[in-house]
C-alpha cells in the first residue's frame, strides 16, 4: 500500500469518525489556535539570535539588546503555554470522542445480527471495542494534529529561511524528493505489517481466552505443554512482526537523519563560500543554521507521520467495519403486550454453514396455548435448534414460524422475545448482584425476587448471601445446581406466557429437583411450555412428546402412546430410565442415549 492509499484510507476513517469527535467544535478551535501560535514561535528563536550576534558583541546597542534574553524567556513561555493548551484540548476531544465511539460500538454489538458471534470470537470483539478503536482513533487524530502543527512550523521556518537567504534555502529543498520517495516505499510495508500484527495479537488473545475457559480440562488431560507450545508459536510470530515494524520505522527515521545531515553539510559549505565573499554575516549564518536545525524536527515528523497513520487506519478498520458493515437484527412492527402462546412451525429447515446436513429438515408442528410439549432425542437431533428458533436466536433457512397466527418475522423483535422465558442447560450469569441477575432486564422488585428465589429452592442461599451480594464471574462461586436454580428463578421472575426449558433440571440432585419441579409446575399453568429433558419426571406428564432424530420429528404422542408404539421413544426409555422404588424416575448414565 502506497502513502497515497494510506492517506486516502486515513481521510475516509477520519470522515467516519467525525460524528464522534467533531461535536467539540469549541475545543477544536482552541486546539487549532494554540497550534498556530506554537508553530509561529519557531522562527522567532533564530530571529532573536541574529541581532544578538550581529550587534550584541560589537558594543553597539547594548541596552536595547538586553531585551533579547527577556524576549527569549517570554517566547518560550508562550510556546510552552500554547503547547499545553493544545495538548489538553486535544486530550479532551479524544477522550470525549472515544467514549461516544465505544458506547456506539457496544450498543451496536448488542443489537447486531447474531451471525456476528459466529464470525468473531469473544477476544476479537473485546479487542475491537476496548483496545483497537482507542489506539486507532488516538493515533489518527494525534497524527492529524501533529501533521498540521509540523506543516505550519515547517511553513513558518521555510518563509523565514527564504527571507534570510533564498540560495541556501534551495539547497535545503534538495532533501524533499528523496525523502518523499523513501516515505512512499516504506509506508506500504508498515501498513501490511501493522495489519498482520493485529491479526497475530487477536490470535494470541484467543488462545488465552480458550485456556481460561477450558483450564480444568487442560489440567485434567495434562495438556499444559501442548498449550505452551501453541502460545509460544503465536507469540513468536507477533514478536517477529513487531521487530519488522521497528525496522521499517527505524529505517525511515535513520534515512531522514542522514538526508538532513547531507543537507546541513551542503548549507555549511555554501554559507562559508558566501561568508568569504562578504554576502552573509555571522548572525545571519547562525540564524539560518538554527532555523534549519529547527526545520529537521518537523520535517522528520512529517516523514514519519505515515507510521501512526498506517497503524491508526489498520486499528480502526475493525471498529468502523463493525459499525458500518455488520447488519442489525431485523424485526417487524407487530406488537402485543402478552401473547396467548399458540405456536406453529410449517416446513421449517435450518442449515448451519459448517454442517453438511440440515440441523432441522421440514419440521411441522402445532402447539396450543397452555400445552406442555416435550422434545426428546439423541444428542444432535435438533432439539435445542428448534427452541432457539422461536425467539429468533437463530433464523430458519426455509419455512415459517407463527406465534398466535402471526409470522415471528413480523413481530417487533423486543416484543417477541419478551414472550419467552428461557432456561438453558448452559447457565450464564452477570458479575452483578443476586437481585439484578434474577430480574435481568427489569428493575428488581426485591420482594418479588425473594419469592422467585424461594420458589427455585434457593432460600438458604438467599439468607446466606443476601440480595445485594455480587455473585462473581458467571456465578462460578456457586455450585452447578445453584446456578441452574438461579436461572429458573430468573425465568420465574420474567413471568412470560411461553416457557422454554432446555435441560433445566440437569444439574439438580433429586431432592432439589422435586422442589424445583413443584415451582415449574405452578409456572406452567396457563402457559405454553416446551421442555427438553432427559429425566422422565420432567416429561412424562407432557400433553405431547415429540421424538426427534437427525433433525426430523419421527414420533409424536403422549408418554403412554409412545411406549405402546414400541418405537424409538420406547427404545430411548429402555436405555435411559429406570424407576426407583419411591416412584421418582432417574436417568441412567448412558449420556449418548438420553431422550
Amino acid at each position: 500500500m502506497t502513502q497515497g492509499s494510506t492517506l486516502q484510507k486515513a481521510r475516509a476513517s477520519l470522515k467516519r469518525l467525525w460524528p464522534f469527535f467533531g461535536a467539540s467544535r469549541g475545543l477544536w478551535l482552541i486546539a487549532a489556535l494554540a497550534t498556530v501560535i506554537a508553530a509561529a514561535t519557531e522562527p522567532m528563536i533564530p530571529a532573536l539570535l541574529k541581532p544578538l550576534l550581529d550587534r550584541g558583541f560589537e558594543g553597539a546597542g547594548k541596552v536595547d539588546l538586553w531585551m533579547v534574553p527577556a524576549l527569549l524567556v517570554l517566547l518560550f513561555g508562550v510556546r510552552a503555554g500554547a503547547g499545553f493548551v493544545s495538548q489538553y484540548a486535544l486530550a479532551r476531544i479524544i477522550n470525549q470522542g472515544l467514549q461516544k465511539l465505544r458506547d456506539a460500538l457496544f450498543e451496536k454489538m448488542l443489537r447486531a445480527h447474531l451471525g456476528l458471534y459466529d464470525d468473531k470470537s469473544a477476544s476479537a470483539l473485546t479487542s475491537t471495542v476496548v483496545y483497537e478503536v482507542q489506539n486507532g482513533s488516538s493515533l489518527l487524530i494525534n497524527a492529524l494534529i501533529r501533521a498540521v502543527r509540523d506543516f505550519l512550523t515547517l511553513l513558518a521556518l521555510v518563509i523565514y529561511l527564504v527571507y534570510l537567504n533564498w540560495r541556501l534555502t534551495l539547497v535545503v529543498a534538495l532533501i524533499l524528493p528523496p525523502l518523499i520517495l523513501m516515505v512512499r516505499r516504506l509506508t506500504g510495508r508498515l501498513y501490511r505489517l501493522t495489519q498482520e500484527a493485529q491479526t497475530a495479537t487477536v490470535n494470541l488473545a484467543y488462545v488465552v481466552e480458550e485456556n481460561v475457559l477450558a483450564q480444568r480440562d487442560i489440567r485434567l488431560h495434562q495438556a499444559q505443554a501442548l498449550q505452551n507450545r501453541r502460545f509460544a508459536k503465536l507469540s513468536n510470530v507477533l514478536r517477529q512482526l513487531s521487530l519488522k515494524s521497528v525496522v521499517a520505522q527505524g529505517g525511515m527515521s535513520a534515512l531522514t537523519q542522514v538526508l538532513s545531515a547531507l543537507a546541513l553539510s551542503a548549507v555549511i559549505t555554501v554559507a562559508m563560500i558566501q561568508s568569504a565573499q562578504g554576502s552573509t554575516t555571522v548572525g545571519g549564518f547562525v540564524a539560518f543554521i538554527t532555523a534549519m536545525l529547527l526545520l529537521i524536527a518537523p520535517l522528520k515528523s512529517l516523514a514519519e507521520v505515515s507510521s501512526p497513520l498506517a497503524r491508526g487506519v489498520a486499528a480502526i478498520e475493525g471498529g468502523l467495519s463493525l459499525l458500518d458493515d455488520v447488519p442489525d437484527e431485523s424485526g417487524g412492527s407487530y406488537r402485543q403486550s402478552r401473547a396467548q402462546g399458540n405456536l406453529e412451525l410449517r416446513g421449517v429447515t435450518v442449515r448451519y454453514r459448517a454442517a453438511q446436513t440440515p440441523a432441522l429438515m421440514q419440521v411441522s408442528l402445532r402447539v396450543q396455548a397452555g400445552q406442555t410439549v416435550a422434545l426428546v432425542g439423541n444428542s444432535g437431533s435438533g432439539k435445542t435448534t428448534l427452541v432457539n428458533l422461536l425467539p429468533r436466536l437463530i433464523e430458519c433457512s426455509e419455512g415459517q414460524i407463527l406465534l398466535d397466527g402471526i409470522d415471528i418475522a413480523q413481530w417487533d423483535l423486543a416484543c417477541l422475545r419478551s414472550q419467552f422465558a428461557f432456561v438453558s442447560q448452559h447457565v450464564v450469569m452477570l458479575n452483578d448482584t443476586l437481585a439484578v441477575n434474577v430480574a435481568l432486564g427489569q428493575e428488581p422488585d426485591r420482594e418479588r425476587v425473594r419469592r422467585c428465589l424461594i420458589a427455585a429452592n434457593l432460600e438458604q442461599l438467599t439468607e446466606q448471601l443476601g440480595l445485594d451480594a455480587l455473585i462473581g464471574h458467571n456465578a462460578m462461586q456457586l455450585s452447578g445446581g445453584q446456578r441452574q436454580r438461579l436461572a429458573i428463578a430468573r425465568a420465574l421472575y420474567k413471568d412470560a406466557p411461553i416457557l422454554v426449558l432446555d435441560e433445566a433440571t440437569s444439574a439438580l440432585d433429586n431432592e432439589s429437583e422435586l422442589a424445583v419441579q413443584q415451582a415449574i409446575e405452578r409456572l406452567r399453568k396457563g402457559r405454553t411450555s416446551l421442555v427438553i429433558a432427559h429425566r422422565l419426571s420432567t416429561i412424562r406428564h407432557a400433553d405431547q412428546i415429540l421424538v426427534l432424530s437427525s433433525g426430523q420429528i419421527i414420533e409424536t404422542g403422549t408418554h403412554e402412546e409412545l411406549l405402546a408404539q414400541q418405537g424409538h421413544y420406547h427404545h430411548l426409555y429402555q436405555l435411559g430410565f429406570k424407576a426407583r422404588p419411591d416412584g421418582v424416575e432417574q436417568a441412567q448414565t448412558q449420556e449418548d442415549h438420553r431422550p
